[in-house]
């Protein structure tokens, strides 16, 4: 399955980048096993977040910036975590027209664009299965060791950020993944952890081709986050009517 689509949907679902002239300097390595032990001890309690989100996709070749704005949900299910995200414009109005609707559920990611009526199916299978879960979990759901299994981590200090009403602390960590499959796709991935509630607040991802980097970068932005709260999946559903086509990939 293409895994740079499945970080579309996980990202957002979601699915980032960091320059290696780095502001901040790097953290002891105790502080960094420090973070990953809070972190999994708060995994242990993780059963769903869901949040507000913002996503700018930067086009190196058109130096163009696209603006997205949506909600994104994860729900724990058994050993893997479910996804959802519905996505418009930042400038549309709810009424406008059809969110833009990813989901990743029973190994299965869908895409549906409301423009072409389609929805584009991946299966994950095998080796995939456990990537799409790297992906998917990165900074909800995902433990602390799981992080250092999948991922050379480089811990580039703390940092305020606001979640919408309040200012946390979170600490901003650099990855470069250890599988080959995800590093053809992504140089590194930087994500912004509340370590106290093992969530993102912020993510970007930097894009590659073949494991060259593209300039092309996915910044994702997480707000009002809800822990542990019962999640209404209905807004999340994909409608797909009339001449609907579905491909499945």
């Amino acid at each position: 399955m293409r895994l740079a689509m499945l970080q579309s949907a996980a990202a957002g679902a979601l699915f980032f980048t960091a320059s290696f002239g780095l502001a901040n300097a790097q953290a002891a390595p105790n502080r960094l096993k420090s973070i990953l032990a809070q972190m999994d001890t708060e995994n242990a309690r993780f059963q769903s977040a869901q949040a507000d989100l913002r996503q700018e996709i930067y086009s190196k070749v058109v130096h163009d910036t696209e603006t997205q704005a949506g909600q994104v949900y994860f729900m724990r299910k058994g050993v893997t975590t479910q996804m959802g995200i519905r996505m418009l414009p930042a400038d549309a109005k709810p009424t406008d027209q059809p969110a833009q609707i990813v989901e990743f559920k029973e190994n299965k990611a869908r895409v549906f664009n409301p423009g072409t009526n389609q929805v584009d199916e991946f299966t994950a299978s095998g080796k995939n299965q456990a990537l799409a879960q790297t992906l998917i979990t990165l900074g909800f759901g995902g433990s602390g060791s799981d992080l250092a299994k999948a991922w050379t981590i480089a811990d580039q200090g703390a940092e305020q950020m606001s979640d919408g009403s309040k200012t946390v602390e979170v600490e901003k960590l650099d990855l470069k993944p250890k599988d080959a499959s995800i590093a053809a796709n992504y140089s590194h991935i930087t994500i912004w952890v509340d370590p106290l509630r093992d969530i993102s607040l912020k993510q970007v991802s930097y894009e590659a081709a073949g494991g060259t980097s593209t300039g092309d970068t996915r910044t994702v932005f997480y707000t009002n986050i809800r822990l542990n709260q019962k999640v209404d999946v209905g807004p999340f559903a994909i409608n797909c009517k009339g001449k609907c086509t579905v491909v499945p990939h």
